[in-house]
């Protein structure tokens, strides 16, 4: 009987960590969700391919999560607070993945610049200061241990406000942090409240 060799199974395009798995990722992204061909495309919208690429790769740790937690026996925590001051995401997701190299690879790659696209990302409006920044370092520590968490707080439209010079005075207008959407968020409309 002859021996059979198994070709490596290659990386699914979804959850594979690889520069070239990833870079596959960010095209197919770029392409089917955003609808756009990289030479064609914006810096915003490359910025959206890519934390969309990043994202498919926490949706399985998500799922397996959700499962658990919902198994009759975990306990879990549910932290509640009126802001969460988590600061931008795609750093912050590709440093806890251990893919950040692997990113700047695939990015480099297809000409393109991690840091750039990384510095498009507006922060979340979701607090202003010190107790915001309290709920989203307790969640992340929850998290870094392996306990079953879960932050529930308000989705603001707007963020507090940015500052602004005009006409030699100070001004408020609204953070517009959602102008472009949000791809770190998966809308739950069955679980919203409004709050008035």
């Amino acid at each position: 009987m002859a021996n059979k060799t198994t070709a490596p199974n290659p990386e699914h395009t979804r959850t594979g960590m690889n520069p070239g798995t990833l870079a596959a990722a960010f095209g197919d992204n770029l392409n089917f969700v955003i609808g756009r061909p990289l030479e064609l495309s914006s810096a915003e919208q490359r910025y959206q391919a890519l934390a969309q690429s990043v994202r498919d790769r926490l949706m399985q740790r998500w799922v397996k999560q959700v499962e658990l937690q919902n198994r009759p026996e975990i306990r879990d925590v549910a932290y509640l607070s009126a802001e969460f001051l988590v600061g931008p995401h795609l750093g912050n997701t590709l440093l806890n993945l251990g893919i950040t190299e692997s990113a700047r690879a695939a990015m480099s790659e297809l000409g393109l610049d991690l840091e750039a696209l990384i510095g498009l990302e507006e922060e979340p409006g979701l607090g202003n200061g010190g107790l915001g920044r309290l709920a989203a370092c307790y969640l992340d520590s929850l998290a870094t241990l392996g306990y079953p968490a879960t932050g529930y707080g308000i989705r603001y439209e707007f963020g507090i406000f940015d500052q602004i010079i005009r006409d030699g005075w100070q001004s408020e207008v609204t953070d517009k942090w959602l102008r472009h959407g949000n791809v770190w968020e998966i809308a739950r409309p069955e679980f919203a409240q409004v709050v008035k």
